[in-house]
């Protein structure tokens, strides 16, 4: 085989319909675009969101709220997320996306304390809630803030 023998599959290239050659072809005349108007006509395109002259729904229902551009995503982890972890692990935020416990690269991770946790852990995060670090300790683990 070589380069020269290469083809399409049989019957996969049509030939292009050719439309607007006469009335016996059954797409003569309008060329199967109706009759009149904008859409009839060549280079027509809609802009999005257009309901014909009608006051656009964008336009028709009021703005609210504004986004804060200096705001930080913050992931939140609960303190029963933890429990999957072995005793005595050094829980880091690399390791809570590696885990899939946290998703995405988050730039801060806070730890809730919604849950139980019966295993010794080292917690390093960003933030801690009054009970996830009272949970943590209790345990027998250390809750470390991280800086940043």
């Amino acid at each position: 085989m070589s380069l020269e023998s290469l083809e399409p599959a049989k019957g996969s290239i049509k030939s292009k319909y050719r439309v607007g050659r006469g009335p016996g072809s059954g797409n003569g005349k309008t060329a199967g675009r109706g009759s009149k108007g904008a859409k009839s006509r060549s280079g027509y395109s809609r802009r999005p969101g257009f309901e014909g002259g009608q006051m656009p729904l964008i336009r028709r229902v009021p703005k609210r709220g504004f986004t804060n551009i200096f705001a930080r995503e913050v992931a939140t982890v609960n303190v029963s997320d933890l429990d999957r972890f072995p005793e005595g692990t050094v829980v880091t935020p690399a390791l809570l996306v590696q885990h899939r416990v946290v998703r995405g690269k988050h730039q801060t991770v806070k730890v809730l304390g919604s849950g139980e946790l019966k295993k010794k852990l080292v917690v390093e995060a960003h933030a801690f809630s009054a009970g996830a670090r009272a949970k943590i300790e209790a345990a027998g683990g250390k809750a470390e803030e991280l800086k940043g």
